[in-house]
């Protein structure tokens, strides 16, 4: 089968065995695969290390073909979602066929074994995936354009970020970032479950007016970078989501902190590599909530799906690009250009 090689240098189209299945694994047709904006960053080596070679990719929907014998809450035919999330437990965590580790994010030995065992992604026409990361999507197969699904997964992390503060329904919501791709699934989430304002905040003023279009309850600002003015104008909320990539400060994610009213929740799942400058005695006497969130749960992918399938969630405010296999640095070039409500599917 073909299949996307990450070596140390770049990424490859290469002609590679089909995977066979072991215990513990399920064999997928890819159907879908979202490119995520900053896969180039990823091969670069500015995200963390991959143990390469390996295919890469890390999560998809794709259709069951086999299972293990050990497999049970799967079958051939279903349509499924991998998180490539997995999960060993007491913290450790690997997504499989990508960079990033769960807890500390240092790693051990067990993730070592972990990525050795479930090493390659899902940038192919088919993948072997461990059960674990598997999540079924009921009624996914009459879904009339499946490449769309591929955003799942970012819809499923903005979700489990918005759901660490709580019920989303008759709050306010600002969502920091939000001209990114996990910016703007969050801002389509939060929609979604009932928010009464959602404010979207980012520098980028033309995404920031197409997110506005959304819906009556979408509110903009544009970040100014004086923390004190951008609390002002973002405030004030109930909750505020950081989905910020890395940036040379903090002031925006701080500003996101300022602006929230008594017993508030300022939650992170976003990319900052700053250290936050959290005030105790402010923290302490508003009664504030600052949680981390990372990944998403089955939990989550099936509210998600729910929201998806019944309409709530139209995923036709997504603008939707697509890229076979056959020219990685074409389709990789092409992600690179994508923000917001657009993005690349990758669909073999």
């Amino acid at each position: 089968m073909q299949a996307w090689i990450a070596t140390a240098q770049d990424v490859r189209l290469s002609e590679v065995p089909e995977p066979t299945l072991k215990g513990g694994g399920v064999l997928v047709e890819v159907l879908a695969a979202h490119l995520p904006a900053y896969t180039n960053a990823v091969v670069r080596g500015n995200r963390g290390g991959l143990p390469v070679p390996l295919v890469l990719g890390p999560s998809c929907v794709g259709r069951v073909l086999a299972v293990a014998p050990d497999v049970f809450h799967v079958e051939p035919g279903d349509i499924v979602l991998d998180t490539a999330l997995l999960d060993a437990g007491g913290g450790d965590e690997i997504l499989v066929g990508w960079v990033g580790l769960g807890g500390s994010g240092a790693g051990s030995e067990r993730t070592d074994r972990m990525r050795t065992v479930w090493r390659d992604g899902v940038f192919a026409e088919k993948a072997l995936c461990a059960k674990e990361t598997l999540i079924k999507l009921p009624g996914a197969e009459s879904y009339p354009d499946p490449a769309r699904l591929a955003f799942l997964p970012w819809l499923c992390v903005a979700a489990a970020g918005l759901h660490a503060a709580g019920p989303m329904a008759g709050r306010d919501v600002a969502i920091v970032g939000a001209t990114g791709q996990m910016g703007g699934a969050a801002v389509l989430t939060a929609l979604a479950e009932g928010a009464a304002t959602v404010t979207a905040v980012g520098r980028n003023e033309e995404a920031l007016g197409r997110l506005a279009k959304l819906d009556p309850r979408v509110r903009t600002h544009r970040l100014t970078g004086d923390r004190a003015t951008d609390a002002a104008g973002i405030g004030p909320v109930d909750v505020a989501l950081d989905t910020l990539g890395a940036t040379p400060s903090a002031d925006a994610t701080m500003a996101a902190y300022g602006s929230l009213r008594v017993r508030g929740t300022l939650v992170l799942v976003g990319g900052v590599r700053q250290d936050l400058p959290i005030p105790y005695g402010d923290l302490m006497h508003r009664r504030l909530t600052l949680r981390g969130s990372w990944m998403s749960d089955e939990r989550t992918v099936t509210t998600v799906w729910q929201l998806v399938r019944s309409g709530v969630l139209d995923l036709s405010a997504i603008e939707l690009l697509t890229a076979g296999l056959a020219d990685p640095a074409a389709a990789l070039d092409l992600a690179e250009r994508t923000t917001g409500l657009r993005f690349v599917a990758l669909v073999p």
